[in-house]
């Protein structure tokens, strides 16, 4: 019996110790409280057939249970936009200069109404 290398084993020969990181599609993480909360087989069974812990499915229920409350707590009607900070602040500077410049030019406007006595222009 030889001992043959399987290619799709090399890179992790190299590393045995780092595993690669698995995400959940939202998706996935609802049926799998919802497997959970039926009860029908038991909670350690689902665990190991998903692959995650306990502390996995805790972080799940608290998610679904802060998104419920959120949902339900949100009331009808039109919801109000909101803008990220950076755009506010950035909005924010933009209506301060031109708050500026409209104020530099009311001190001109009444400096050349003063230069031509009284603001006519037909002299």
């Amino acid at each position: 019996m030889s001992k043959k290398k399987n290619p799709d084993l090399k890179n992790q020969e190299t590393d045995p110790n780092k595993k690669k990181r698995r995400f959940l599609s939202a998706e996935k993480k609802f049926q799998i409280y919802l497997a959970a909360q039926r009860g029908e087989k038991p909670v350690g069974e689902i665990l190991r057939r998903e692959g995650i812990y306990s502390s996995d499915l805790v972080r799940i229920r608290q998610h679904v249970r802060e998104g419920a409350l959120e949902r339900l707590s949100a009331r009808p009607g039109v919801k109000s936009k909101t803008v990220l900070a950076e755009a506010y602040e950035s909005l924010k500077k933009d209506l301060e200069e031109k708050e500026r410049a409209l104020a530099e030019q009311a001190v001109e406007l009444a400096v050349l109404r003063k230069k031509t006595n009284g603001g006519s222009w037909e002299r």
